[in-house]
């Protein structure tokens, strides 16, 4: 059985201050699941020596497709692990919507990643368009077929996970119904294997987080918002473990 995992992910959320509060309650807890937290870039630092030592680890929200060299404002793979990340958010739709990175992007970025040893963490997802047209299936097969190019060379369910995220349903309050996400994941691990784990990422609260994590080949969730809450985070890990 695949142990669950929950990532909070602050996205640009934070800040000294709020990392000392949230993380040092968190650290003093204990999950059944494994538990990670993607704080912003600045913090990353911080985040790792306020959860050395716990079982807790620190992920990034995003990396560079590129290893290290002349490209200004960007963060390479290996420097994430050398300050002591343990993965990485790579693809999430924000990243897609905002800053236009392709499927080709994704697989660039998943593949640096796995170079240096960190896990990655796969974000696809469709619209609500997408969805109503009957193309979610189709929009989210063609996300993951350019991954088979690295399960090929060795990327196991060991090295990455996929994080589903229907697109409409993210910071909108607005959840997956069950049977939406049940189908989902059991096609996800169709097309890449039942031995992938796939989390869920759409709104998930302290409310609905027992729900979610009942669903059938739901591996876990990527969280947003409640995140930043550690009493609401606990409530999420908990159901989780």
């Amino acid at each position: 059985m695949i142990r669950k995992r929950v990532v909070g992910n602050w996205k640009m959320n934070g800040s000294t201050a709020v990392i000392g509060e949230v993380l040092d309650q968190l650290r003093t807890e204990r999950y059944g699941a494994e538990v990670s937290v993607c704080v912003p870039a600045p913090y990353l630092h911080l985040a790792v020596d306020k959860l050395a030592g716990s079982p807790f680890q620190v992920g990034a929200q995003n990396v560079s497709e590129y290893g290290d060299g002349a490209y200004t404002g960007e963060v390479s793979a290996r420097m994430l692990k050398d300050v002591g990340c343990k993965l990485a958010i790579i693809g999430h739709s924000e990243r897609r919507r905002y800053f236009a990175e392709s499927d080709a992007t994704v697989v660039g970025k998943l593949a640096r990643v796995l170079e240096v040893g960190l896990y990655g963490i796969v974000c696809v997802g469709e619209t609500l368009a997408e969805r109503d047209a009957g193309r979610a299936e189709a929009k989210i097969e063609s996300q993951l077929a350019q991954l088979h190019t690295l399960m090929a060379r060795g990327a196991g369910p060991d090295r990455f996970c996929v994080a589903y995220e229907p697109i409409w349903a993210i910071g909108t309050g607005r959840a997956a119904s069950s049977e939406q996400i049940a189908s989902m994941h059991e096609w996800i691990k169709r097309c890449l294997g039942s031995s992938y784990a796939v989390l869920y990422g759409g709104s998930v609260k302290a409310g609905n987080a027992t729900e979610i994590m009942s669903i059938a080949g739901v591996d876990g969730v990527l969280v947003g918002g409640a995140s930043l809450d550690v009493k609401d985070f606990g409530e999420i890990c908990r159901a989780a473990g």
